[in-house]
């Protein structure tokens, strides 16, 4: 899986915060508040991103409604499990970010391993 690039980002960064379904107008509204940017760029990236599985649409009235497949950690997850697989030695690649996180979210690490493990019953 591929990080998004700058304006799919921000695409996606809204509709995760909105944490509901939105139109292009709704999008190109918003992102005008920072930066002028046309509707036909920000339905092109919206089209991209659906073809993309990121973003799945439906129809209301002439306009799409557009929300995310994943959520913010699920796609940051994803983004996690494919770094892996470009390692041949995982379990080092492992060790090496788990020394770059901090303390806190080492221990966030090790409630999570936890409790997968308790819930496979080991």
């Amino acid at each position: 899986m591929r990080r998004l690039g700058e304006l799919e980002a921000e695409i996606m960064d809204r509709l995760w915060s909105w944490s509901r379904p939105a139109t292009v107008r709704e999008l190109v509204d918003d992102l005008n508040l920072v930066r002028p940017i046309a509707y036909t760029t920000v339905m092109t990236v919206a089209d991209i991103l659906h073809n993309k599985g990121h973003l799945r649409r439906r129809k209301l009235g002439r306009a799409w409604l557009y929300e995310p497949v994943r959520s913010r950690e699920e796609y940051t997850a994803a983004l996690m499990a494919d770094a892996l697989t470009s390692s041949p030695d995982r379990s080092t690649a492992l060790a090496h970010f788990a020394e770059q996180i901090s303390p806190d979210e080492q221990q966030a690490l090790r409630q999570a391993l936890e409790g997968l493990l308790r819930g496979r019953g080991e």
